[in-house]
C-alpha cells in the first residue's frame, strides 16, 4: 500500500498520468495553453483517489500542473517562435507586470480557502468559452491592445489569476488579445510564451505556499517526500512530463493547420466541459 492505494490501484493511475502527460502537451502546442486546463480537473481525481484532503487538494493539483508546465511551455514557444507567430513587444510590456502578478497569486495561495481556485478556474473558464463559441463581432474592446498603464495592469491579472488556476495564461491572454482583435494564431503563439514566464516563479511559489501542508497531514504519504514537495506532486511531475514534451511539437502542427474558427470551437467546447467539472464539485462540495 502507497498513499492508501494497492498495487493495481497505483499502476491505473500511472497509466492515466502518462496519458494525460500525452493529450496535455497536445494541447499546450494547439491552444497555447500549457496544458493546465486539462491538468488540474484530471489531478484533482487523481489527488482524490490517493486520499489527499479536500481543504488541500485544489492547490496541489494547481502547484504541481504549473510545474509541469514548464517544459511543456518552452517546448511549444520554441516551435511558435520558430513560425513567427509569438508578438515580442507584447511579451517586453507583460513580463514585469506579470511576474508582480505571479508573485501575488503565490502569497495568496498559501491563505486562501480552496473554493476560491475552483470559483476562478469556473468563471474564467467558461467567459472564455463564451466569447469563442458565439464568436460575436461585436464582443471586443477595441481594435488593438492599448497602451500605457492598462496594458501593466492586464498583464498583472494575467499572471494573478493564472497562478491561482494553473494554466500558464493561456486562457487570459487569448480572451484578452481576441477581445482586441488580435488573430487566434497569434494569440496562441503569444501564450505559449507567457507560459512559460508564469510556470517557474509559479510553481516556486506553490512549493513557498504548501511548504507547511505535510508537517499538518502527516498520515497523508502523497504530500510528503519523496512524492511531493510542498503543493508540487514530484510523482505526478515524473510520470507527465515525458509524453507531454513529445507531443507538444505536434499541437503546434495541428494548431497551424486549422482554420481560425475550427481552432476557436474547439478551444471553447474544451473550455467548457473542464469548467463544468468543477461547477459540480462546487456544488457537491466533493
Amino acid at each position: 500500500m502507497v498513499a492508501g492505494l494497492d498495487a493495481s490501484e497505483l499502476l491505473e493511475l500511472a497509466l492515466l498520468l502518462v496519458a494525460v502527460g500525452a493529450l496535455s502537451g497536445f494541447l499546450a502546442g494547439v491552444f497555447g495553453i500549457g496544458g493546465g486546463a486539462i491538468l488540474v480537473p484530471v489531478f484533482y481525481e487523481c489527488f482524490r483517489l490517493a486520499g489527499v484532503p479536500l481543504e488541500v487538494r485544489m492547490p496541489l493539483c494547481i502547484g504541481t500542473s504549473l510545474a509541469i508546465i514548464i517544459p511543456t511551455s518552452v517546448s511549444s514557444y520554441r516551435a511558435h517562435f520558430a513560425r513567427g507567430a509569438v508578438d515580442v513587444e507584447i511579451l517586453k510590456k507583460w513580463w514585469l507586470p506579470v511576474l508582480i502578478g505571479v508573485i501575488a497569486g503565490s502569497v495568496t495561495a498559501r491563505y486562501a480557502p480552496e473554493r476560491l481556485f475552483k470559483i476562478v478556474f469556473v468563471a474564467v473558464a467558461w467567459s472564455a468559452a463564451a466569447r469563442l463559441l458565439l464568436a460575436r463581432a461585436a464582443w471586443k474592446f477595441g481594435d488593438d491592445l492599448p497602451q500605457g498603464p492598462l496594458m501593466r495592469i492586464y498583464g498583472f491579472f494575467i499572471g494573478l489569476l493564472s497562478t491561482l488556476m494553473g494554466v500558464g495564461g493561456g486562457l487570459f491572454a487569448n480572451l484578452l488579445m481576441t477581445f482586441y482583435s488580435r488573430p487566434i494564431h497569434q494569440a496562441v503563439a503569444t501564450s505559449s510564451a507567457l507560459a512559460v514566464l508564469i510556470s517557474i516563479p509559479g510553481a516556486l511559489g506553490y512549493v513557498y505556499a504548501g511548504w507547511p501542508t505535510a508537517v499538518r497531514y502527516p498520515d497523508v504519504a502523497a504530500l510528503q517526500l519523496p512524492f511531493a514537495v510542498g503543493y508540487v506532486s514530484l510523482i505526478g511531475a515524473l510520470l507527465v512530463i515525458p509524453t507531454s514534451l513529445v507531443t507538444a511539437p505536434l499541437g503546434v502542427r495541428a494548431a497551424h493547420a486549422m482554420s481560425k474558427r475550427t481552432l476557436e470551437m474547439a478551444f471553447g467546447t474544451y473550455l467548457f466541459i473542464v469548467g463544468g467539472r468543477f461547477v459540480i464539485s462546487l456544488v457537491s462540495g466533493q
